[in-house]
């Protein structure tokens, strides 16, 4: 997220007015609804996590136990097992 300065893009009538609520402080405001990212999306990783999550069921069907997908893959078996089975529902 880019932090812009208020005077640079603001009317002055609108800074003073928002002086009113808060003065000096950050204010955040979010997008649009209709313009806003899921996330991940702009990153990519929404999409590496999905190509993680196949390859793991697809280990998993090979005979690979949930421990050995554990360690490899640095995550609890517990995360495993799920991960298993919302691939399988999936498909």
């Amino acid at each position: 997220m880019k932090h812009e300065k208020a005077k640079n893009i603001l009317p002055k009538h609108v800074i003073e007015c928002i002086q009113q609520y808060i003065d000096g402080a950050y204010v955040y405001i979010p997008r649009k609804a209709e313009k806003r990212k899921a996330w991940g999306e702009l990153t990519g990783v929404r999409a590496q996590l999905k190509i993680r999550n196949q390859n793991i069921y697809k280990s998993f069907l090979q005979g690979d136990s949930i421990a050995e997908l554990s360690q490899r893959h640095y995550l609890t078996e517990q995360s495993i097992r799920r991960i298993i089975r919302e691939e399988k529902k999936r498909l």
